[in-house]
């Protein structure tokens, strides 16, 4: 089976003073970015704002590329609204470097390369 970052998807940064938001699918689960694989012929940045709002409920208001990450395009983005579990989401955390929130490897890699780009 190939993992989430081995096919086209969208995937969303979102970060403000708690820190980068993540969100899991079970209750002990590891933790991913928002996003998902984009449908057939729909452009990745499409992909990312539709997960998103059906994962958290948050609406971007402001949507950059930030870089590609194996198949999947990362936005950063400014959103409205307050992030909530939705869907098959069911819980939502804030990482921070130094959390002990379980995050994936390419979740890792890529929020790791997403701080290096702020410095």
């Amino acid at each position: 089976m190939a993992g989430a970052y081995d096919r086209r998807r969208g995937t969303a940064i979102i970060e403000n003073r708690r820190g980068i938001l993540v969100v899991t699918h079970g209750d002990g689960g590891v933790y991913l970015l928002p996003g998902g694989g984009a449908r057939e012929d729909e452009l990745q940045i499409i992909a990312a704002i539709r997960e998103l709002k059906e994962e958290t409920g948050l609406y971007p208001i402001e949507v950059r590329y930030l870089f590609t990450h194996l198949k999947a395009k990362v936005f950063g983005m400014k959103v409205k609204g307050t992030p909530r579990p939705c869907n098959e989401i069911k819980k939502i955390g804030w990482y921070q470097p130094g959390s002990h929130i379980n995050v994936s490897r390419n979740t890792r890699a890529i929020i790791d390369r997403y701080l290096r780009m702020k410095e």
